[in-house]
């Protein structure tokens, strides 16, 4: 597979030595992906950029390494710098940097640049996360998922950034992975990405979008990634297609994980080594919320029963099946147990209520959900239950938004909720978004734990106090062209320690 040997070492044995080019002219641009930021602490930050002067053409670098000055301030004029360095672009990492800004103080908003030769980049905004015995008395936090570049524009991220954000959450399918296809408002720039080279070109067609650079210029991002950053469906090694050679299917997903690593303001713990990635991790804002992001596709078990919408039988029930792996889970529910933040956040991909398709006494439920896997769900939500966690679960992947009231056991109408979820739809995938209000009334009839239903476009905006969990659903009517205006279709409220939705 040609492009994909690259991917399969560590990349630290990839770095070669030469000469590093400091005095360079640009012929064009050389930020043209803007900046960001991401996986803020109290005292540090992630700080992101690329050099690319042709983004979705291969880059248009030259192959030599590439000195890169940063600067972070303490005013938006960066006129008070606080601290600066320099680091190397190198063209194993497609000439990206992750620079890691260390002894930053708590809890306040820094801006930061970047200089390459004769280039400027644009500013950005980031900040660090309070103090680690401190109890804010507020945080403000967005999450989006499912960005089809083809599919439509990216409207919701302006609104997004008028909302005034301290985090945003990026929940998967940042990229996909399809050709181009036909009658679209924009096109892909190729045919399906395979090759550590075309997984880079389509970051950089994405990347390129000025709402969705702008956004990451806003604020520290908490990136996690779902199916089609690597290919539709996939569980750990497991293609959804018939006859796809595993060695083949191991490169590939080398390449896509580490073109992931190099477009995202990643820690150098995430740096890929072959075909794996930690991923998960979690992020602390003081004591008001500890949020754990979570990899529910690297390590979990093939999809029952032929995936799909199915009947919920057999392989669903199956007790040796993982969505998280065994090595995640321990380590989530040592989160779950020890952690004292008020709120516990799963920032994570694939719905956790087990919602019945099928009308009648039948069950039908989705197999790429956690309803396809019934021991591990149980699982999790029993240490919830257990542990009296205070936990909303955010949740991404399927165009559309639920809210969600969480059981151990959903055949039980009556049994205790144990936690809340959110569901948000996409920015841009499956095009312009409806609302179906009386679609509610039939999921209700077969699922009374769901309290909202809704497929319109856009992003969810959380505002979190020590006292109450605020969401409010932010949509817009169409995503095929510019200038489309945003509503609050919906707002719900969670008291702390009482799992129940309260619309308002």
């Amino acid at each position: 597979m040609a492009g994909g040997s690259l991917a399969v070492l560590p990349l630290a044995s990839q770095i070669t030595l030469g000469i590093t080019r400091r005095a360079l002219a640009w012929e064009k641009d050389p930020f043209q992906l803007g900046v960001a930021s991401g996986d803020p602490a109290s005292d540090s930050l992630v700080l992101w950029t690329r050099l690319a002067p042709d983004p979705a053409n291969g880059g248009g670098t030259p192959a030599e390494p590439i000195e890169v000055r940063w600067e972070i301030a303490s005013d938006d004029s960066m006129q008070r710098i606080v601290q600066q360095g320099t680091t190397v672009a190198t063209r194993e990492l497609a000439h990206s940097v992750h620079v890691e800004v260390q002894g930053l103080e708590p809890n306040r908003w820094y801006w930061y640049r970047f200089h390459a030769g004769d280039a400027i980049s644009p500013i950005g905004r980031a900040r660090t996360m309070p103090a680690s015995d401190s109890l804010p008395d507020r945080m403000n936090l967005a999450f989006a998922s499912c960005q089809h570049y083809e599919a439509g524009l990216y409207t919701a991220y302006q609104h997004m950034v008028a909302d005034s954000q301290d985090l945003i959450l990026h929940l998967g399918d940042y990229i996909y992975e399809g050709p181009a296809g036909r009658n679209k408002p924009r096109y892909h720039n190729s045919p399906e990405v395979v090759t550590i080279d075309e997984y880079r070109n389509r970051y950089g067609l994405y990347k390129s979008d000025e709402d969705l650079k702008a956004a990451h210029a806003h604020c520290p991002w908490l990136v996690v990634w779902d199916d089609h950053e690597f290919d539709n469906n996939y569980a750990a090694l497991i293609s959804e297609e018939l006859f796809v050679d595993p060695r083949d299917f191991m490169i590939r997903r080398a390449a896509a994980y580490q073109a992931y690593y190099e477009h995202m303001p990643l820690r150098s713990r995430s740096i890929p080594v072959g075909p794996d990635m930690q991923l998960y991790r979690s992020i602390a804002f003081g004591r008001l919320a500890n949020i754990a992001m979570l990899d529910t596709r690297q390590y979990r078990s093939d999809q029952p029963n032929g995936d799909g919408q199915r009947p919920l039988e057999g392989q669903v029930f199956h007790p040796k099946a993982t969505m998280l792996g065994t090595k995640q889970e321990s380590w989530l529910n040592d989160l779950l147990a020890n952690s004292d933040a008020r709120w516990k956040v799963l920032g994570q991909q694939v719905m956790v209520a087990r919602v019945d398709r099928e009308p009648g006494p039948e069950k039908r439920v989705s197999m790429d959900q956690w309803s396809g896997y019934d021991a591990p769900r149980k699982r999790l939500l029993q240490q919830i239950a257990d542990t009296k966690a205070n936990a909303v679960v955010l949740t991404g992947d399927i165009h559309s938004n639920w809210a969600n009231e969480l059981k151990v056991d959903f055949d039980e109408a009556d049994s205790p909720n144990v936690a809340t979820e959110f569901v948000g739809t996409s920015i841009s995938s499956g095009g312009n978004g409806f609302d179906r209000p009386n679609y509610l009334d039939q999921l209700v009839s077969e699922n009374p734990f769901v309290k909202f239903h809704n497929a319109e476009r856009g992003y969810v905006q959380c505002e979190v106090t020590p006292e109450r969990w605020r969401t409010r659903y932010r949509t817009v009517p169409y995503v095929d062209r510019p200038g489309a205006p945003i509503q609050t279709r919906a707002e719900f409220v969670v008291e702390a320690g009482r799992p129940q939705l309260h619309q308002a």
